[in-house]
């Protein structure tokens, strides 16, 4: 049976853009849980934050999960999919989990140039704050079954490496061990 490779990582880590490069490079589909919410709302994420709150779009994130079937796909999913333990479980049912590993320093830099709205940032100190988020969350992350670093790689390469890395993980070779890609 065919398995979903499940991207998982802070806003700004790449999954989207990752992932369609990795969708095309494998011949899967491409799927985002935050594309899926917007067609389930009808409206962008932040302002199904903004109407709703956090805890609602967090319910439907985890019923978007529920109603998806593992198949050869690509699966981009928001940065706070991993605070739910009943997410764990949907995830590890769909597919092969990947936490896109980001340093700081670029995650800021890449969330300063974004014209993407990131509803957990917009306040004040957005930087602090995104840190703040990483440092929560950060744990939660390396739960997955690989843990890949595109902090220093262009983005065509990251998708490269990676599915070189995914081939290795599921063919069981020496990079199969679950750790740091």
């Amino acid at each position: 049976m065919e398995r979903c490779w499940i991207l998982l990582g802070m806003m700004g880590s790449g999954k989207t853009t990752v992932g369609k490069l990795l969708a095309e490079r494998s011949g899967r589909e491409f799927v985002d849980t935050d594309q899926l919410l917007k067609s389930r709302f009808g409206r962008p994420v932040h302002r199904i934050f903004a109407v709703y709150g956090e805890d609602a779009f967090r319910d439907h994130e985890t019923s978007v999960l529920r109603q998806l079937e593992p198949r050869a796909s690509v699966l981009a999913t928001g940065g706070g999919t991993v605070l739910r333990e009943e997410n764990w479980t949907e995830l590890r049912r769909l597919g092969l989990t990947i936490f896109l590993k980001t340093d700081p320093q670029k995650l800021r830099e890449r969330l300063s140039q974004s014209r993407k709205r990131r509803p957990l940032l917009e306040v004040e100190n957005w930087e602090e704050r995104l840190l703040d988020l990483l440092e929560f969350r950060r744990s939660l992350y390396e739960r997955a079954d690989l843990v890949f670093d595109v902090s220093n790689l262009p983005l065509e390469e990251a998708a490269e490496r990676l599915h070189a890395a995914i081939d290795a993980h599921e063919s069981g070779g020496c990079a199969a061990q679950r750790g740091e890609a």
